[in-house]
């Protein structure tokens, strides 16, 4: 048989199937008189592939085998037909099924010691009752936990032929939000002032130096604060802030005391004038 007679049967077996067919599958649509070969059931896939090019629908070839598909170019609009809105996953339970699809066989306790808290029974529950899970063995440990693998109801749902087909562990990180990474930001180094090479040596220095002139000169200008009232120097009493004199009990007996000579010898000038 043609190949070009193959492309229409295939096409409606496909489209009349409720599942993806493999291609041993649609081989049992021909008896022995069709003379029919899985090479070319595949050359018939491929070409009724290229026809898709351009339209709305696709033909994938899943982990269960072949199906048309609506392409995801037009889905939104499509998506409109049904009614029932689309389930929302939590992230508990996706974080929980992407370790099981990347890190398979892997266990509860496995699990729940990577993600930090318990898994909830109703979330393995769920994936189970989906078939996006299933046990596939027990860990030769003590209690023998379940060891957990994807199935391919899991590969079909997320349009993959394989694991194979997963992103990579690196791209998920790149394109991971930084509000919500698990590993949280390393701390800022410490500088540490005896190393033999700091970068910021200068800057201590220079900083180390302005409190050492400013020591300087606080105890300078408190050294001539104090030698004023010995020697007199105007210029150095006028450079400090002006205190409040303190008066004492023979002081305010004898006020002409505390008044300078220079003042005293002007005194009778002025009472001859």
């Amino acid at each position: 048989m043609q190949i070009e007679q193959l492309k229409p049967i295939i096409e409606a077996a496909l489209l009349a199937a409720t599942q993806p067919m493999t291609v041993q599958q649609l081989g049992e649509l021909f008896n022995e008189a069709d003379e029919v070969s899985r090479e070319q059931i595949a050359k018939a896939l491929e070409a009724l592939a290229e026809d898709c090019a351009g339209r709305g629908i696709e033909l994938k070839e899943v982990a269960s085998g072949f199906r048309y598909q609506v392409r995801q170019d037009v889905h939104p609009w499509i998506s409109r037909m049904w009614t029932e809105r689309p389930s929302r996953y939590s992230r508990a339970l996706l974080e929980t099924l992407a370790l099981i699809a990347y890190r398979q066989p892997i266990t509860r306790p496995e699990i729940e010691q990577i993600r930090g808290v318990v898994v909830s029974s109703n979330i393995i529950k769920t994936m189970e009752e989906r078939e996006w899970i299933r046990v596939v063995g027990y860990r030769d440990v003590p209690g023998k936990p379940a060891l957990f693998g994807t199935t391919r109801a899991f590969l079909d749902y997320f349009n993959l032929k394989s694991l194979d087909q997963l992103p990579p562990l690196s791209e998920i990180r790149d394109l991971e939000d930084p509000q919500l990474r698990f590993e949280p930001d390393p701390l800022p180094a410490r500088v540490v002032r005896d190393l033999p090479i700091d970068p910021d040596e200068e800057l201590l220095h220079e900083h180390d130096a302005v409190d050492t002139t400013a020591d300087e000169y606080a105890t300078a200008a408190a050294t001539e604060a104090l030698a004023a009232p010995e020697s007199g120097d105007a210029g150095s009493a006028t450079s400090q802030p002006a205190e409040t004199p303190t008066t004492t009990a023979d002081e305010a007996a004898n006020p002409a005391a505390d008044a300078e000579p220079d003042a005293a010898e002007q005194d009778p000038e002025e009472y001859r004038a």
